[in-house]
């Protein structure tokens, strides 16, 4: 008999691990089928949120009597999560999905939301022990129990945190996801486990410094904010949605999330839109967009991108390359003049932004500059950058001018702050300028992209390469560069554009 069959609607598999007392013996396990129901409360199963990690030295385990091969990071979590005695039930997406069955992976991953969410427990795997991490996992868990918000820690004890928090699972972006979902949080790293909220409580309270590697904190706190929170989500809490079947988080706007989070690590690209899906507040799927691995990336991409602006625009995608080249007609709106950080939370900013092309319906007359709050952004905002708004879109785009191209900073601006956004149909009738913006993801937190070649990209977003001509790639750039300096002009960057 196969391990897989097919998978009624609204069903999942969870494994039965078998107990032992020896834990060096074979791993034996059962897989099953259940339905999870609609109810508010959670099911008594686990769910595990681990990296899948390396495809070398592949261990085998024993499942309904049928040999399963599992990398060697899943194997040395399940070691440590059989019990000597009694059967643990738990979901773990590389065993519970046929990962053979595209159909069924992406059926299975538009329901982890809700897979995490009925869990009676999330166990965090960070991995085998390393680097000093029991020691590390006793301090924070004793500067949890202590309370004290200056506990003070010695430069060794710091460099033995910062290893912990670089490991793979915190960069991940399913993490995401899945501790949003969880009313529990357990977190193990080799035989030590630490409740999630002790874990936030204790790393608070050290006062952990960021120095030596800034890219770091931006990846952790969003993570530690999620964790926390679990202890406060009620068990018996139902997510309304807009469409009958789907089950969301609700948390932020796709668009939102994907500026946030893009530059998250996943080992499928298409992961970087499909693992926000659970979390998003709008309804994606409405306009095409839900988990398919049977569509290519640049395919999905290009739906992401349409969806988070506007039909009206063209959007250049490819395989292989995380960026987007995006084109249409747009309307300046103004220029960031001004960004500090939150004072309440060091993980935000806030940014004033100078009004100069933003019609009267937009409720700023008399007023020529206004200010809003970023959540921490893939690309954090500069003084310079542009707002703008593409035709069709619901939200402006902020971007930056670089040296021959302008640079997505964050998709869908969300103006908030008490400041009533007017539908675009009600307050813009005309976009004069011809945008062509670069959205690139591999470039994040503290990079410039000013040095980065878009040429090829920029020119062969049209015409395909094997009938492009050298007077066509002349034409095209022309253009562009008029349009870039049109641009530089509208902002009052009258040397730059002179040149």
């Amino acid at each position: 008999m196969p391990l897989y069959t097919p998978l009624l609607e609204g069903s999942v598999r969870l494994l039965r691990i078998l107990p032992h007392p020896d834990k060096h013996s074979s791993i034996k396990c059962h897989l099953f089928t259940c339905t999870l129901l609609d109810s508010g409360s959670t099911h008594p199963y686990e769910a595990l949120s681990y990296v899948w990690g390396s495809e070398k030295n592949q261990q085998s385990i024993s499942i309904n009597n049928c040999e399963l091969s599992v990398r060697a990071n899943l194997h040395a979590a399940l070691s440590h999560l059989r019990d000597r005695f009694i059967e643990r039930i738990i979901w773990i997406d590389a065993i519970c999905i046929n990962q053979e069955d595209n159909d069924e992976k992406g059926q299975q991953v538009q329901s982890m939301a809700k897979i995490y969410a009925k869990a009676s427990r999330v166990i965090v795997w960070l991995g085998e022990a390393a680097g000093n991490s029991d020691q590390v996992l006793e301090a924070i868990r004793k500067a949890a129990e202590e309370q004290d918000m200056n506990s003070a820690i010695d430069k060794t004890n710091q460099q033995s945190i910062l290893a912990l928090l670089e490991r793979p699972w915190f960069q991940r972006i399913w993490v995401l996801q899945e501790v949003a979902a969880a009313r529990h949080i357990l977190i193990k790293c080799g035989p030590m486990e630490i409740d999630g909220y002790a874990f936030c409580s204790g790393l608070s309270a050290l006062k952990i410094s960021y120095e030596t590697c800034p890219d770091l904190q931006g990846l952790i706190h969003p993570v530690v904010y999620l964790i926390r929170g679990a202890v406060f989500r009620p068990r018996h809490e139902r997510y309304e949605t807009s469409r009958p079947g789907r089950f969301s988080l609700g948390i932020r706007p796709l668009g939102e999330l994907v500026d946030m989070y893009h530059t998250r690590e996943a080992t499928d690209r298409r992961d970087k839109v499909y693992a926000l899906l659970g979390l998003s507040l709008d309804d994606p799927s409405a306009a095409g967009l839900s988990a398919n691995y049977n569509s290519p990336w640049k395919e999905v991409f290009q739906k992401f991108v349409k969806f988070s602006l506007s039909d009206k625009i063209s959007v250049g995608t490819w395989d292989g390359k995380e960026v987007a080249i995006v084109e249409g007609k747009a309307r300046v709106l103004g220029e960031i003049s001004s960004v500090k950080p939150d004072i309440t939370q060091d993980d935000r900013q806030s940014v004033e932004i100078t009004w100069k092309n933003a019609p009267n319906p937009f409720g700023i007359k008399g007023n020529k500059s206004s200010r809003f709050t970023f959540q921490a952004l893939a690309k954090p905002i500069q003084v310079g950058d542009a707002v703008c708004l593409l035709q069709g879109a619901s939200k402006p785009t902020i971007f930056r001018l670089c040296n021959n191209h302008s640079a997505v900073i964050t998709i869908t601006a969300p103006l908030t702050n008490g400041f009533k956004w007017p539908e675009p149909s009600q307050s813009i009738t005309t976009f004069p300028n011809d945008l062509l913006l670069v959205w690139d993801w591999n470039v994040s937190r503290g990079k410039s992209q000013d040095g980065e070649d878009y040429e090829y990209l920029m020119s062969s977003r049209r015409v395909p390469e094997y009938s492009r001509t050298e007077l066509q790639d002349d034409l095209d750039k022309a253009i562009r560069l008029w349009n870039f300096g049109v641009l530089l002009h509208e902002m009052e960057r009258y040397e730059e554009a002179g040149k």
